[in-house]
């Protein structure tokens, strides 16, 4: 989950992103989306950490949006119905949390409208999502490096969850030409 993130990013990337942030208009009112997408354990949380450090704005979760290890196709139009949409009419906007214990709807969270905007997580960048977006970052590394790193985060009990979510990832992302669509691509594997 993306509050477990301690590793610093890397600053090359960093900077690769705020140099195509510096050019690129608001798509999303007057707020400019920073989509950092890709698949699971590519680095993505790691990267807007480090967005959101350098640039001092808000940021917005997948992990907070994705109704359980099921939900990835749901959460796109929830991310668009509850956080881009009013965010584009220059409101604040109101999302629910899920609550990955209970396996349900918990809280809430709200995201003032700003001028700048991470977004992080698979996802983030899909359909209509990407439209609202002003840069779209994809975040890759290999599959092996991409399971290690989560087995390491979430224990090995998790394995069969990210077996699953993997499936949904390569429907979603090759349905959408995802990759394709970025403006940025950056591999995380090591020695990239």
């Amino acid at each position: 989950m993306w509050f477990q993130v301690t590793d610093p990013a890397d600053p090359a990337h960093v900077d690769a992103v705020l140099a195509v942030l510096a050019t690129a208009p608001p798509r999303c009112g007057g707020t400019r989306v920073v989509a950092v997408d890709g698949p699971s354990g590519s680095g993505k949380t790691t990267l807007a950490k480090g967005l959101v450090d350098a640039l001092g704005c808000p940021s917005v979760h997948m992990d907070e949006i994705f109704p359980g290890w099921d939900g990835l196709a749901a959460s796109v139009p929830l991310l668009v119905e509850q956080v881009l949409t009013p965010l584009s009419r220059g409101e604040e906007a109101t999302y629910r949390l899920w609550d990955w214990e209970a396996g349900r709807w918990g809280g809430s969270r709200t995201v003032a409208a700003a001028p700048v905007l991470v977004l992080e997580g698979c996802g983030s960048s899909v359909g209509p999502a990407g439209d609202h977006a002003a840069v779209r970052v994809w975040v890759e590394a290999g599959r092996a490096e991409r399971m290690r790193r989560g087995i390491e985060r979430d224990g090995e009990a998790f394995r069969p969850h990210w077996e699953r979510w993997a499936a949904q990832e390569a429907a979603l992302f090759a349905a959408d030409g995802t990759r394709s669509r970025a403006d940025l691509v950056l591999s995380t594997d090591a020695g990239s």
